[in-house]
């Protein structure tokens, strides 16, 4: 049986290499299925092939530097994006049910409850028992709740700003148009 002349290190390497699409071409650079080199990886210039044409791919990626961009504006207020949308409904439907802001919301009602005992901890909002239905919890904004969310709508209408700046006040017009549709 005949030995490996190559180190062993430099096997395994080429093995790794293979079973990942990547193989060696001339010169000994390595280069990926669709011809990108590991120098080009490496500098980020790596094709999306088909994603660039998914409109799903683009929404979910502009949906990142959205949340990354809330997230980082209203961090000195530690408000999540979810956390700003219910108290919003909340804020302008005094009164609704769990199961209404978990609905119009499209929340689980499971994360909902978990949202709302860390904001009724935060005091922010409070559950009333329905005076019509003994089974459901009115939701309220407290004092501090509504002083808070008229904080964090300014810091949202900066985030808002922002936007703007990265695709144009048009786009984003356009943008909040064409997405009506879904809210």
């Amino acid at each position: 049986m005949a030995r490996n002349s190559q180190a062993p290190g430099i096997a395994k390497s080429r093995i790794a290499k293979s079973r990942a699409g990547i193989r060696p071409r001339s010169g000994g650079r390595i280069r990926s299925e669709n011809g990108n080199t590991h120098s080009d990886l490496m500098n980020g210039e790596i094709g999306l092939d088909a994603l660039a044409g998914h409109a799903g791919y683009a929404v979910r990626r502009f949906q990142i530097w959205i949340f990354q961009d809330f997230i980082r504006t209203l961090g000195a207020v530690d408000i999540r994006p979810t956390q700003y949308s219910v108290m919003t409904v909340i804020g302008a439907n005094p009164g609704l049910s769990q199961m209404a802001v978990a609905k119009r919301l499209g929340i689980e009602r499971a994360r909902l409850v978990h949202l709302l005992d860390s904001l009724e901890q935060r005091d922010l909002v409070s559950r009333v028992k329905s005076a019509t239905d003994r089974r459901s919890h009115a939701l309220h904004l407290t004092a501090r709740g509504r002083t808070a969310l008229a904080q964090f709508k300014r810091l949202a209408a900066e985030h808002e700003r922002h936007v703007a700046e990265k695709i144009g006040k048009e786009n984003r017009e356009k943008l909040l148009q064409i997405l009506s549709d879904f809210t």
